[in-house]
């Protein structure tokens, strides 16, 4: 296939450029520069500028574009940014896919499984309905901006991705310095539970997505096996060989992120890979411990 890719240099783009590319595809990336090459195509999200001209005849589209949400302390300024970074872009791709004189056949967007809200324990699939926080709203605006792409007859899928264990980046990487050390541990009671997912994971779910033909709207990506954030603190100090016994109080998380500590660190969110489950998604990491050794081994 020949694959567009958003958000090609974060996290999750970075490593699935290179995968897709091995795999057979034709991988290019959405550039705000001048291209430097036809490997590359430019479009201006914060101007809502796109031609659909480059469109004509790709085969899927992947946005991972977005402004990253820990970047600091959420300011009514700083999540105006986040709507309009991630739901403008969403939409300006979408309309660009649909007017293409030869569409793509597949779009897939990222979302998050902030989308759900605060669960508790409840076991959640893609059925459930959006919460009702800044997180869910935005998560929710953000899967409607892709809209256009599905009114359009192309098979639109809404990755809600959970958290992406990589040591180069996300929250395991924001997680090892202080448990390196011996001074990490839970967050607040560390009851909540954390939808994890390695990243070979994450790259072998969007391929799985990309060649299955009845996968379409939401579709979680996250592991079989969501953990409670003690539970993942003791297998991260078990694969470091580092007591994560100090935790760290909810008072003083909400003191230092505010609004976020509440939405992204202390939230519960038991969210279940269902679809993926269901469509003979053989996950490679489904246990917490083997997946972090893997991650670990060579760090």
């Amino acid at each position: 296939m020949r694959i567009l890719i958003s958000g090609a240099s974060g996290l999750i783009g970075s490593h699935l450029a290179p995968f897709l590319s091995q795999n057979g595809h034709t991988v290019q990336r959405l550039v705000r520069r001048a291209p430097a090459d036809d490997s590359e195509v430019w479009w201006d999200p914060d101007a809502e500028r796109m031609d659909a001209a480059p469109l004509n005849g790709v085969d899927a589209v992947i946005h991972l574009a977005g402004k990253n949400l820990a970047d600091a302390r959420w300011t009514p300024a700083l999540k105006k940014q986040f709507l309009a970074s991630r739901v403008r872009s969403t939409h300006l791709l979408a309309m660009a896919a649909a007017k293409a004189q030869n569409p793509p056949k597949i779009f897939l967007s990222a979302s998050a499984i902030g989308y759900y809200g605060h669960c508790g324990n409840a076991h959640i699939t893609e059925s459930n309905p959006p919460g009702e926080d800044f997180l869910a709203t935005l998560c929710r605006d953000w899967e409607a901006a892709s809209q256009p792409a599905a009114e359009a007859g192309i098979r639109l899928a809404r990755m809600r991705i959970g958290i992406v264990l990589s040591p180069q980046g996300g929250a395991l990487a924001q997680m090892l310095p202080l448990f390196r050390l011996g001074l990490g541990g839970p967050l607040g009671a560390g009851r909540q539970y954390m939808s994890w997912i390695h990243i070979q994971d994450i790259l072998g779910a969007i391929l799985h997505i990309l060649e299955t033909g009845a996968l379409s709207g939401p579709v979680n990506l996250v592991g079989p096996n969501p953990a409670t954030n003690r539970e993942l603190s003791r297998a991260l100090g078990r694969a470091l060989g580092r007591p994560a016994i100090l935790p760290a109080p909810a008072t003083a998380l909400r003191l230092a992120f505010g609004e976020m500590a509440d939405a992204a660190l202390l939230s519960s969110a038991r969210v279940i890979p269902e679809k993926l489950l269901e469509t003979g998604y053989e996950f490679k990491f489904p246990d917490l411990d083997a997946a972090l050794r893997d991650l670990l081994q060579h760090r």
